[in-house]
């Protein structure tokens, strides 16, 4: 069994910032990167309201570059993911997906979220064929072609504004009667051409022959003047949340009802000592790359400080 004083669990934005900290504390961490190495932001195209880059930067370069500087100062990036952790006592044992084990000192869990899905067999039927959770990964594929974006908050607006640049029409699906959106998305999203706001409608499934042709929506579900609509798109989009990939942990530390880990006080600390938290498994209300970094650092120098008391 391999030891570490501290093993980092995921890959972006918070975990390769936890990395950069740990290694420079000389923790000489390992990290393992997880099922999708850099996390959410490798399926955005610009991040533009990241401070330092007044012109943006793609998300697969930024966090390329977050890994390198990692590197830079020692940590030992692994691809793979952690499957199984043993939080009974310290050191914790954690085994990756190739049977390694590792015992640690100190862990810090920054294994993100994952986007949600409607629930609807024809999501799985169509998996690839014209449903996807990424419109800055597949919009590129729905030039001039129409489609349709699923949810009302911010994410829905963001990639209905990004689709509309590429396709010939957008179809945003909203269960409610408004937008959750900030007000600016709102404006955004009402002011563009192609854009067509479809309030108060539910997705009840999809059809097509091969791939997705159209969608049967449900407008006013159970009231009075309920109605059945069909849309016919080539690409269907889902913009409805994120799940935490919290899952293996759940054993061992406390989460809310959706399953984000709770954190003591608001630091990075859980109620396991040596076991902290960062970015956006931890964090349902601000999941921005920044707000992620930003814990990634306090998670490391957590770690730091209390392998420092130990030694004492």
């Amino acid at each position: 069994m391999e030891q570490t004083k501290c093993l980092i669990i995921g890959s972006g934005p918070a975990g390769y910032t936890a990395a950069i900290y740990a290694s420079r504390a000389n923790l000489q961490p390992i990290e393992y990167s997880g099922m999708q190495p850099g996390g959410q932001l490798t399926q955005t195209t610009e991040v533009e309201n990241f401070p330092g880059y007044p012109q943006g930067v793609d998300g697969n370069q930024m966090m390329m570059d977050l890994r390198e500087q990692a590197e830079r100062f020692g940590t030992d990036i692994r691809d793979g993911e952690i499957v199984k952790v043993d939080f009974s006592k310290a050191p914790y044992v954690c085994i990756a997906d190739n049977g390694t084990e590792i015992a640690a000192d100190t862990v810090i869990i920054a294994t993100g979220a994952s986007a949600k899905y409607l629930g609807l067999d024809d999501e799985r039927k169509y998996n690839g064929q014209g449903v996807s959770a990424c419109a800055t990964c597949d919009g590129f594929f729905y030039r001039k072609k129409v489609v349709a974006v699923v949810g009302g908050g911010d994410t829905a607006c963001e990639d209905a504004l990004y689709l509309a640049g590429l396709a010939k029409k957008v179809y945003l699906i909203v269960r409610k009667p408004f937008l959750r959106a900030s007000q600016v998305m709102q404006q955004r999203v009402k002011a563009a051409e192609n854009i067509e706001i479809l309030f108060e409608h539910n997705t009840i499934g999809l059809y097509g022959e091969n791939g997705v042709e159209g969608a049967h929506l449900v407008k006013h579900k159970g009231e009075p003047d309920e109605q059945l609509v069909d849309i016919q798109i080539d690409g269907f989009f889902l913009a409805i949340g994120h799940k935490p990939n919290t899952d293996i942990f759940r054993e061992w530390l406390d989460t809310d009802e959706v399953g984000y880990l709770k954190k003591i006080d608001g630091t990075p600390r859980t109620k396991l000592p040596g076991v902290f938290v960062a970015g956006d498994c931890a964090d349902p209300v601000y999941r921005q790359a920044i707000s992620a970094a930003g814990s990634g650092c306090q998670a490391a120098i957590e770690a730091e400080r209390f392998l420092l008391a130990q030694a004492h």
